[in-house]
């Protein structure tokens, strides 16, 4: 299998992949919608929320939270999870300035 060569691609080409990487997936989604929804969360809701297995909902999590998303804390034996609300500026900064872009009209295609 070949390497993904990221290290050729600009740092700002790199996050946009990542943003775009974790929200190519329905379950992520639905996660930070409750997040949104309800402000913070614990585990255990969203397997009854999502309707998917805890150790599915968890990797999600984990995906999340690596990309910084999100923000968990322990409480007792539970983490409680909410969006991070400084980096969830800076993403939508970041997808704004790339979606953003004008299309040049051209003769093409």
């Amino acid at each position: 299998m070949g390497l993904a060569k990221t290290e050729i691609f600009t740092e700002e080409q790199n996050k946009i992949a990542l943003f775009a990487k974790v929200f190519g997936h329905p379950a992520r989604v639905a996660i930070l919608e409750h997040l949104f929804k309800i402000n913070t969360c614990i585990c255990g809701d969203l397997v009854i929320e999502i309707g998917l297995a805890q150790p599915t909902i968890s990797q999600h999590l984990k995906e999340l939270k690596h990309l910084g998303l999100i923000r968990g804390n322990v409480e007792g034996t539970s983490v409680c999870y909410c969006i991070d609300q400084e980096n969830w500026l800076k993403m939508k900064e970041v997808m704004l300035h790339f979606l953003n872009q004008d299309i040049s009209k051209t003769d093409c295609c």
